[in-house]
């Protein structure tokens, strides 16, 4: 058994000394610079995180957030399919290991046995260094790209990752996955224009290799979204340490992290029948809901004469299942 299980918090208690030691100036020039790259567009096909420091700053900077994105993907998976619980996981590109942090939260009791992959030993180390004790996870340095072979898995992870790739070795790994992968592959992209596209051509692959969109689409079908007009993408709210922070620079005790996702599984799950796309727009007696429903987009007013259903659109959130009572 772990000595402590998984959580937000105990994520925020293991960040909690990374930094000790490294001159603040130096960790603030790395933490520009992971943000510079992780705000452009070229993909690279070298390691971002070259070194200790590079990979204290981007734990304290970017661990919380991609933690809280993961457990929303994982989440919305879990509600589409309840019953499944993975003996096994790959974590791609797992860095720190944010992912597998948020996989072992979700199924905390019955975690599976992850195996953490990256090309930057660095984050290796930093990785085991944080999960020590917590998580049951082994972690091993390999390329990401085409030439990556998994072994199968019950659940295949690929966070924050697809945005450093070519697009060909974007392809070859969301290929791959879907191979290796016997149950789920869950990916995550930050909640961009351009993060919404990789997620895209990413779930289009799923579909094609036969497995079934869980989440967040009600569907498996073509988006509905007409191409260059909007993106999909939600929202995690993301407490703040002081040490984080510090990092960033900020002064609110939270942020919002948005994010790009698709879940896909090998088996039978219950989308759910509609999913709220954007923050529910609350007036006086009504709530606006857009949704995306296997018919397509739509907007659906929901007012007081709706009796109890209008009490659970004004508690409904950006990116829950609606109507509420068909969640599983």
């Amino acid at each position: 058994m772990n000595a402590s299980a998984p959580s937000a918090e105990s994520l925020r208690a293991a960040l909690a000394g990374l930094l000790d030691g490294l001159p603040p100036t130096q960790a603030a020039k790395a933490v520009e610079r992971l943000i510079t790259h992780y705000r452009g567009t070229t993909p690279t096909d070298a390691p971002v995180l070259r070194d200790r420091s590079d990979v204290a700053a981007y734990a304290a900077y970017r661990m919380p957030a991609t933690f809280e994105a993961a457990r929303g993907a994982l989440d919305a998976l879990r509600a589409a399919a309840p019953e499944w619980v993975p003996g096994t996981h790959t974590d791609v590109g797992g860095g720190t290991g944010a992912a597998s942090w948020a996989v072992a939260e979700a199924w905390d009791g019955a975690a599976p046995r992850t195996t953490v992959l990256d090309w930057a030993e660095p984050a290796l180390g930093l990785g085991r260094e944080l999960a020590r004790g917590v998580l049951d996870a082994a972690w091993h340095r390999e390329r990401i790209g085409t030439a990556l072979r998994l072994a199968d898995t019950d659940l295949v992870t690929v966070s924050y990752v697809l945005k450093e790739l070519t697009g060909a070795d974007r392809a070859a790994l969301v290929t791959e996955a879907a191979r290796a992968a016997r149950g789920a592959v869950v990916i995550v992209e930050p909640g961009t224009p351009d993060g919404y596209e990789r997620i895209i051509a990413a779930r289009a692959l799923l579909v094609d290799a036969g497995l079934t969109v869980a989440a967040p689409c009600p569907h498996s079908g073509a988006c509905p979204i007409e191409p260059g007009t909007d993106w999909c993408h939600f929202a995690a709210r993301v407490s703040r340490s002081s040490l984080h922070r510090r990092v960033k620079g900020g002064s609110l005790p939270y942020e919002d992290e948005k994010y790009a996702y698709v879940a896909a599984t090998r088996f039978p799950v219950t989308p759910a029948p509609a999913r709220v796309v954007r923050k529910p727009q609350l007036r006086k007696g009504l709530v606006l809901l857009d949704l995306c429903a296997p018919e397509g987009l739509g907007r659906e007013t929901v007012t007081k004469r709706h009796g109890p259903l209008y009490k659970q659109a004004r508690d409904a959130e950006w990116g829950d299942s609606w109507p509420p009572e068909a969640d599983v």
